[in-house]
């Protein structure tokens, strides 16, 4: 789990790590935590890095506050959980604006952070997420924003929502971890699709919502429209006829 905590108060910013490493280790869970002393620091890192799974926000900060930072984001589509965390109680209304997550009042009480934490976590089981390993590093993506897996000569390359990325495992292994999820269907040797955003299937290739275009070779034809209909049920229309 990766949380973002912003708060310019370093006191209030070492408790918040102090709680949160303490809610890990109750609930065996691995989590790295970023801190940030401004709301601009943290857009600076968000530009290259969007893999948290929550941000902890303190609202009166510098020139840009907290509630500021938070529409920003959610101005641009940014769905990050938002968990205010702030000594004024008049921001409440406008916490609820921003969809965050919840709004606590300082000083924090340990129980009420950990049943937000607790909320959360719940939450995001039914997110289903996989392990990516690039070159460069190792991040969690939920399994929806993956649109297919692509062998390029000697390259694994994932394509996906938020970009490409040239995976550190050979095609082989990559496309069985993704089989393993049954959204995935081998469709060619040498690319494996996520059935969550097809649009169209005929005997040759997978039209998918983007528009992109990818083979089906004719020996996993069958295959591949079986697990389109499993997947997505079968209407049978037939000209002239009504069942």
């Amino acid at each position: 789990m990766r949380v973002a905590v912003c708060e310019d108060e370093r006191s209030a910013q070492e408790l918040l790590k102090k709680y949160l490493a303490e809610w890990a280790m109750q609930k065996q869970i691995p989590m790295q935590c970023s801190s940030f002393d401004n709301a601009e620091s943290f857009l600076f890192d968000w530009e290259e890095d969007k893999n948290f799974d929550l941000l902890i926000l303190d609202i009166e900060m510098g020139a840009l506050n907290g509630m500021e930072l938070a529409e920003k984001l959610r101005s641009r589509k940014e769905e990050i959980p938002i968990l205010f965390v702030t000594g004024y109680e008049q921001y409440m209304s406008q916490g609820y604006e921003v969809a965050a997550l919840h709004y606590l009042l300082k000083p924090l009480h340990k129980e009420k952070l950990f049943s937000v934490l607790d909320r959360l976590q719940t939450g995001n089981k039914a997110i289903e997420k996989l392990v990516i390993e690039t070159e460069e590093e190792t991040f969690l993506m939920p399994c929806s924003d993956i649109w297919y897996l692509e062998a390029q000569l000697h390259k694994s390359m994932l394509f996906t929502k938020k970009g490409i990325y040239r995976l550190r495992s050979n095609f082989s292994k990559a496309a069985a971890m993704l089989l393993e999820k049954n959204e995935f269907v081998q469709c060619h040797r040498s690319f494996v699709v996520n059935m969550q955003h097809l649009s169209a299937i005929t005997k040759t290739e997978l039209l998918l919502d983007d528009m992109t275009r990818i083979p089906i070779s004719r020996s996993m034809q069958k295959a591949v429209q079986e697990a389109f209909k499993r997947n997505y049920g079968v209407l049978d229309l037939r000209k002239g006829e009504m069942e």
